[in-house]
């Protein structure tokens, strides 16, 4: 984002607006982090702000600061078009391509004449925003929105509401500051959120630490189905819709399952593939370490994308036929397995 824009924005944000927010469908950690993190900003400033979630997302999240004030399109589309079409300002936070926000609201944000702006580091960016804050080598969106507020001259504004949100988004998308994307500079917005009221010990506490019993059992069960393909330097998991049901699943119980495959040693590559009837697809997560490119498997394969070693997919096939599409193409990728290094 260049001078020019930033003063446009300024001079956007100068009085107040009508201003819409939303992440992308099914929404972690650094999507809720950075719209609640933006929301609480824009409500400082006077703005009539709100953010539209386009469904529901995982219990864990839902002590963050303005849960109560998120809507859901999937469930309270009544409220949320006059919202989406009287808006003056949208902003789309955490991903960078309207499909991303589910069918139905894909719709209603394309036929919207408001003003749109991308805050996103996700690769291949489609273009419908005015202005772009696009980045792929951050850390996490909820880092760029700390780089937003301060390219607005405001860093001095946020308080602990603000900084509790944006530390949220930054903790879980580096993967508690392990992943190569968590730069010094990462370091020193963590530490800034930290000073300005910001509890890490707490925040880590409401996010990995309210594990239910059935949860665990998942896992357990994610764990028996796990195979390696040691000469592929790949491992892969599946949970089936009906080992979801026998465990009581919830949204956001097998957040972080795909990456016990990765860390198995010589591993470098690790799928694993769920099972929605209701949707009726297999979804797929994608992890690596080093540069070997999930995005770009998933782009090819899978309907999907995101990051280089992280991505998401998709199969709307049965689980049978997803898995041996995957094995299948596997060999296609052998000599990038098996050079690529072994570290994120």
């Amino acid at each position: 984002m260049n001078k020019a824009q930033i003063s446009d924005l300024k001079a956007l944000l100068s009085s107040p607006k009508n201003i819409v927010i939303v992440p992308h469908r099914n929404p972690d950690g650094d999507a809720m982090g950075s719209t609640l993190g933006l929301y609480h900003y824009l409500k400082l400033n006077n703005h009539n702000a709100i953010v539209i979630a386009p469904n529901d997302y995982p219990n864990f999240l839902k002590w963050l600061p303005g849960d109560d004030t998120v809507l859901k399109f999937e469930t309270q589309q009544n409220d949320c078009i006059p919202h989406i079409e009287n808006a003056d300002l949208i902003f789309t936070l955490d991903f960078n391509a309207f499909h991303r926000a589910g069918h139905q609201m894909e719709e209603v944000l394309e036929a919207s004449k408001s003003t749109k702006i991308m805050i996103d580091h996700h690769q291949q960016p489609d273009d419908y925003a005015k202005y772009m804050y696009s980045d792929v080598t951050m850390s996490s969106t909820c880092e760029m929105v700390y780089n937003f507020i301060d390219m607005l001259g405001d860093t001095q504004k946020i308080e602990a509401t603000i900084a509790t949100c944006l530390y949220v988004g930054i903790m879980t998308d580096t993967g508690s500051f392990r992943f190569p994307a968590t730069t010094t500079k990462t370091h020193h917005v963590i530490g800034s959120l930290i000073e300005k009221g910001a509890d890490n010990s707490q925040i880590h506490n409401n996010i990995y630490d309210s594990n239910s019993y059935s949860r665990l059992q998942l896992l357990g069960r994610a764990m028996q189905n796990l195979k390696v393909i040691p000469e592929l330097r790949t491992a892969y998991t599946t949970l089936s819709q009906a080992e979801l049901d026998q465990y009581n699943f919830k949204k956001g119980d097998t957040e972080g399952f795909v990456n016990y495959g990765l860390s198995l040693e010589g591993i470098i590559f690790a799928a694993i593939f769920i099972e929605n009837k209701q949707d009726n697809i297999i979804k797929i997560s994608f992890r690596s370490k080093g540069e070997f490119s999930v995005n770009e498997f998933s782009r090819a394969h899978f309907h999907g994308g995101g990051h280089t070693n992280a991505a998401g997919g998709r199969s709307e096939t049965d689980m049978e036929t997803a898995i041996n599409k995957f094995i299948s193409i596997l060999p296609q990728y052998k000599k990038d397995l098996s050079q690529a290094q072994n570290g994120h």
